[in-house]
């Protein structure tokens, strides 16, 4: 399997881990779109997320519950927006289903 984030995941890419904990990491995004712009990903290879399974329902939770505690670490009291691309059409790059977490500014009702 040739994936980047398995790669990172496995530790031969090198990358500064913002958090890691038993099921997903969260790493900082290269291309910022915002202040705060992390990828958290979960260990589990998972291409996109038309393929969680009903098995995966619990990895998915701590995929939230590890953005809450990034928030808290990050001091990030004013919120902050996860994104999940699925899919080449919605702009999923590498096909390893993770989640983006914006925050640092005003990200107003847009989108993106």
């Amino acid at each position: 399997m040739d994936c980047v984030f398995c790669e990172i995941i496995n530790g031969n890419i090198p990358s500064t881990r913002v958090y890691e904990d038993e099921f997903v990491i969260a790493i900082n995004d290269l291309n910022p779109q915002a202040p705060v712009h992390m990828l958290i990903i979960p260990k589990k290879h998972i291409e996109c997320a038309n393929d969680i399974s009903a098995e995966d329902t619990e990895l998915i939770g701590r995929v939230f519950l590890a953005a809450g505690k990034i928030a808290e670490k990050l001091n990030l009291k004013d919120g902050y927006r996860i994104i999940n691309n699925c899919g080449k059409n919605a702009g999923q790059t590498v096909m390893h289903l993770h989640f983006h977490m914006l925050a640092g500014t005003n990200l107003g009702e847009k989108l993106v």
